[in-house]
C-alpha cells in the first residue's frame, strides 16, 4: 500500500503526515452534524441520498475546542481563497440534495 507523505512546518520542528492511498479516495459527504460538550466537539459527516429517507454518518470526527477553533479559522480562510478565485458560494439555508438524469429530477432528499 502507498502512502503519500506531507511536511508540515512547526513552529521548531516538521511534522511528517502519511496519507494512505485508501485515506486520499477520501468519503463524501453533504450534511454535518455537529455536537459539542466542555471537553470536545463532534462533527458527524453524513452522506444524504436522494429518496432514501435514511442516513449513514460516513466519519465522526472528534477534536478539541482549541482545534475547532483552528478548524473554523483555516476553513474560512480557505473558502475566502476558493471564492477569491470562483467567484461566491451559494449560502442558501435549503441545500439542493435534488439529482437530475435527463433534465428531469428523480428524486430529493
Amino acid at each position: 500500500m502507498e502512502h503519500e507523505n506531507t511536511e508540515i512546518e512547526e513552529t521548531d520542528s516538521k511534522l511528517n503526515i502519511e496519507l494512505s492511498e485508501q485515506m486520499a479516495e477520501g468519503e463524501y459527504s453533504n450534511l454535518v452534524m455537529i455536537g459539542h460538550s466542555r471537553e470536545e466537539f463532534i462533527l458527524d459527516f453524513i452522506r444524504v441520498m436522494p429518496g432514501v429517507p435514511a442516513a449513514r454518518v460516513k466519519s465522526r470526527i472528534i477534536v478539541t475546542p482549541r482545534h475547532a477553533k483552528r478548524f473554523l479559522r483555516a476553513l474560512a480562510e480557505n473558502i475566502d481563497r476558493f471564492e477569491d478565485a470562483n467567484g461566491p458560494i451559494s449560502d442558501s439555508d435549503t441545500p439542493d440534495l435534488s439529482v437530475q438524469f435527463g433534465g428531469g429530477v428523480l428524486g430529493e432528499a
